[in-house]
C-alpha cells in the first residue's frame, strides 16, 4: 500500500518494507533521488525533511533545478 505525505511543500510517496520493518519515503517530481527511511511517522517526517534539504542544498550548489522538467 502507497500513503503520500507532504514535506516542505514536496509529495513524497510512502511504502512500508515488511522484510526491513521500516517506512521508505521518496519525493515526486523530483529530477534525483532524495528518498528517506524510519520506523515511525516522526521519523518520516524529521528524516524526509533532512534528505529534501540536503537535495535541494546540492542542487544550488550544482546549479541545476530539483524539479522535472
Amino acid at each position: 500500500m502507497n500513503n503520500v505525505m507532504e514535506i516542505g511543500g514536496h509529495r513524497a510517496v510512502i511504502q512500508f518494507d515488511p522484510a526491513a520493518g521500516v517506512f521508505r519515503g521518496e519525493f515526486l517530481g523530483l529530477n534525483g533521488g532524495a528518498d528517506f527511511y524510519a520506523d515511525s511517522v516522526a521519523g518520516l517526517q524529521q528524516e524526509g525533511e533532512t534528505s529534501l534539504r540536503v537535495f535541494l542544498e546540492m542542487c544550488a550548489e550544482k546549479g541545476i533545478s530539483a524539479a522535472k522538467h
